[in-house]
C-alpha cells in the first residue's frame, strides 16, 4: 500500500507553525508544482482541509493532504525536520527522485 510517512520531529514542528500561525487544525498539504532547477518543486502549505478528492494520511493527530495525482511520485516518501546552524524545515526523503537538486528545494523524476 502507498504511504506517507512523517517523522515525529515533523509533527512536532507542524503542530508549532498550527500554534505560531492560528492555524489550528489545520493539515499539511503535501504535493508538488512545476519549477526548480530540476523540474518539480515540493509544496508544502497548511491548509484548513482536504480537497474533495485528496488522500488522506493522519500521524500522531497531524493530517497530510495529497492529490491523487502527485501520488505516483510522491508515494512512500517521509517528510521529516531538518535543524541545523544553516537552517530549519522539512526534509523529503523519497524513493521516487531520481535527481534532487544541491538547493535541496527541487527534484526530478
Amino acid at each position: 500500500m502507498d504511504k506517507i510517512e512523517i517523522t515525529n520531529e515533523a509533527v512536532e514542528n507542524i503542530i508549532r507553525l498550527q500554534q505560531e500561525y492560528d492555524a489550528h487544525g489545520f493539515g499539511l498539504r503535501f504535493g508538488l508544482r512545476g519549477g526548480g532547477c530540476s523540474g518539480y518543486k515540493y509544496v508544502l502549505e497548511l491548509e484548513s482541509g482536504p480537497d474533495e478528492e485528496d488522500l488522506i494520511f493522519e500521524h500522531n493527530g497531524v493530517q497530510v493532504f495529497v492529490h491523487p495525482e502527485h501520488m505516483l511520485k510522491l508515494k512512500n516518501s517521509t517528510i521529516g525536520w531538518k535543524e541545523s546552524l544553516m537552517e530549519s524545515g522539512f526534509d523529503i526523503d523519497n524513493p521516487q527522485a531520481k535527481r534532487p537538486c544541491g538547493c535541496g528545494e527541487s527534484v526530478d523524476f
